[in-house]
C-alpha cells in the first residue's frame, strides 16, 4: 500500500470538493457541528473556494492518497498576527473513514507542519469539535494543545434540536 501526501493541483479540484462535502456531512450533526458547518468551514461552493486557495500564496492544499486514489486532503493558511508574526492555521484536514489509521492523516499534517515551518510561523492552530476525541488525540500526537475554548448558547429555535448541542 502506497500512502502519500502531495501538493494539490487544479486537476484535483473535483476530488477535493467531494472530500470537503464529505467532511462537513460527517460532522454537521456532531456537538458543535451545526454552527461550525455554517461558520468555520470553507465557503461553498467548495470547488470554487478550493480553486481560489490554489491561487493564494498564503494558502496551500495537499491531497492524501492510497495507491494514487484520493482519500483525504488538508489545507493551511498563514495569518498575520497583530504583532506582525505569522500564525499557521489548519483550515481543513479530512481523511475518509475507510482510510483512517493507516497514516494518511499523518502524511498530510506533516506537510502542513513543514510548510508552516518554512514560512516561519510562530505556531499553528487547528480546530476540533467538542467530543471529537479522535481528532483531538490526533492533533495532540503532533504536539498541539488546547489554547482557547469557544462557548456557545443556543437560542430558542436555533440550532435545531438534532444539532447535537
Amino acid at each position: 500500500m502506497d500512502i502519500a501526501a502531495r501538493l494539490a493541483v487544479r486537476g484535483d479540484l473535483q476530488a477535493l470538493a467531494g472530500l470537503a462535502a464529505d467532511a462537513v456531512a460527517e460532522q454537521v450533526d456532531a456537538r458543535g457541528g451545526w454552527v461550525w458547518s455554517r461558520r468555520e468551514v470553507r465557503p461553498r461552493p467548495f470547488e470554487m473556494s478550493l480553486e481560489a486557495a490554489l491561487s493564494d500564496p498564503d494558502q496551500q492544499l495537499w491531497i492524501g492518497t492510497i495507491d494514487g486514489t484520493a482519500v483525504g486532503y488538508a489545507t493551511a493558511a498563514i495569518e498575520v498576527l497583530q504583532t506582525g508574526e505569522l500564525l499557521g492555521r489548519v483550515l481543513d484536514l479530512y481523511v475518509t473513514p475507510g482510510a483512517r489509521e493507516v497514516a494518511v492523516g499523518e502524511a498530510l499534517i506533516s506537510e502542513v507542519l513543514g510548510w508552516c515551518g518554512e514560512h516561519s510561523c510562530v505556531g499553528i492552530d487547528a480546530l476540533a469539535l467538542p467530543g471529537n476525541r479522535a481528532t483531538k488525540n490526533f492533533f495532540e500526537t503532533f504536539g498541539f494543545t488546547a489554547r482557547l475554548l469557544v462557548l456557545h448558547r443556543k437560542l430558542e429555535g436555533e440550532p435545531p434540536a438534532n444539532a447535537g448541542e
